[in-house]
């Protein structure tokens, strides 16, 4: 009876033992996402090769849409990816407020908390709309900041402007931005053209202006200098990790080991990684490792 006691209690122990493992083993494996261009799959290479190097199981999914991944996090298919706080605010969240940067993460943070999703510390990249000049041309002029161009406009300078259509038309784009700042582009200065060629145009000096975003990695690889929003028109889109609650509570450290990450990056390193793979034609995984390296994070 005592022999048959005992080896029941082995099994029950054995069995807990088996379940408890099993349980861990669940918790340690993550699903990281990212969305179909550059920065996004950079940063998706990043966060599993650094989770990886950290004893956790990742499954990556990148190379989706945006609204795809968002949904699919929402619905727990997803565990963490890097999100734009203009993003979550103006096309998940449907606010179209003006707010300041640190106002911004915090609506978000706060909205997106019902959801069952954390945001974690915020980079201090962000990939917002941005004026970009050439380098030398803009210290010839003396313009660094928006309002330097409003005056050099407004003293009589013709500057010719590279902007998409999007962003020429839409009623938070380029009129409202020439009123905050007091100038206009005559009709003629305006060159509208696709996303992707402003930069050429740029480079090329058929413009003196481009529409870019910020860490875009031909801003400098280009040699191009961002024109500082010293008004805060555009709004903030800061490069944040995004868990589900779930995740998160299930897996405390994952939230250290992803805002060490966060407080690496800012819009010139960002930049430079992207130009890494875009212009260096550097595989994703190569320079993922190279600057987890240099980091300091493996």
């Amino acid at each position: 009876m005592k022999t048959t006691f005992f080896k029941r209690a082995c099994a029950l122990v054995a069995l807990s033992f088996a379940s408890s493992w099993a349980i861990s083993c669940a918790a340690a494996s993550v699903v990281v996402g990212g969305k179909n261009f550059t920065e996004q799959q950079l940063l998706a290479e990043m966060t599993t090769e650094l989770l990886q190097a950290k004893g956790f199981t990742v499954t990556k999914k990148d190379g989706l849409g945006s609204a795809v991944l968002r949904s699919a996090q929402e619905n727990g298919q997803v565990d963490v990816y890097w999100e734009y706080t203009g993003t979550s605010l103006i096309t998940y969240n449907k606010i179209n407020d003006r707010l300041s940067p640190e106002d911004t993460y915090r609506k978000v943070k706060e909205l997106d908390a019902g959801k069952g999703l954390v945001w974690l510390d915020p980079s201090r990249a962000n990939n917002t709309y941005s004026f970009a000049m050439n380098q030398d041309e803009a210290k010839k002029l003396g313009i660094a900041t928006l309002s330097d161009l409003a005056r050099a406009i407004k003293a009589g300078k013709t500057l010719t402007f590279a902007s998409n259509s999007e962003f020429y038309a839409r009623p938070d784009g380029l009129r409202p931005l020439q009123k905050l700042y007091g100038f206009e582009f005559s009709q003629d200065e305006v060159k509208r053209m696709d996303s992707g060629l402003t930069y050429q145009a740029l480079k090329d000096r058929q413009v003196d202006i481009a529409l870019v975003f910020a860490t875009d990695g031909r801003v400098p690889a280009f040699n191009f200098v961002i024109l500082k929003d010293d008004k805060g028109f555009f709004p903030s889109y800061a490069l944040t990790p995004v868990i589900r609650k779930a995740t998160l509570d299930a897996n405390p450290k994952l939230g250290p080991i992803l805002n060490s990450l966060s407080a690496k990056l800012d819009a010139p390193t960002m930049a430079r990684l992207n130009a890494s793979v875009d212009v260096q034609k550097k595989s994703f995984s190569e320079v993922s490792h190279d600057f987890l390296k240099q980091a300091g994070l493996l």
